[in-house]
């Protein structure tokens, strides 16, 4: 059963998410993949957004460039944790999606990850399941350790 629901704006962002998958898959976190359209298809993404608990998922990452409205499209449907990934895009290489992230309204919060900032999303997803999953927790932990070396 997935924990983790990615969605994304677009499926040309598919391969910014290499990353995150990767990490997801090294620390045996389950997950599903989306390509929803907060714009094209709204339906879809509040579907996505309104059905991710009662499914078990526990944290959401979203992917967009551009606008970028996916993610608090999608915190505006779920009380589960958002996180925000920008996609370099456009004119302006992602700032307009990562400000569009970042400024969401009080009440409406939704974290954010950098630019492409992917792994980080997964790694952030992960942290909050170690929060009550102690075998993720030492896996998380260990992961730690060895970004010393």
């Amino acid at each position: 059963m997935p924990l983790i629901r990615i969605i994304l704006g677009s499926k040309s962002d598919i391969d910014k998410f290499d990353a995150a998958v990767e990490v997801l898959k090294d620390f045996g976190v389950q997950y599903d993949l989306h390509i929803s359209s907060a714009h094209r298809n709204p339906e879809k993404t509040v579907q996505l957004a309104a059905e991710a608990e009662d499914l078990g998922i526990k944290v959401i990452i979203a992917g967009a460039g551009l606008a970028a409205h996916l993610p608090g499209v999608i915190a505006s449907h779920t009380c589960l944790p958002v996180i925000g990934v920008p996609i370099a895009s456009g004119a302006l290489n992602g700032l307009d999606a990562l400000y569009s992230i970042v400024q969401m309204p009080p009440g409406v919060p939704v974290a954010c990850v950098a630019i492409n900032g992917s792994k980080n999303a997964a790694l952030l997803a992960i942290q909050i399941l170690a929060g009550s999953d102690t075998e993720l927790r030492t896996k998380y932990n260990s992961f730690k350790q060895s970004l010393k070396s």
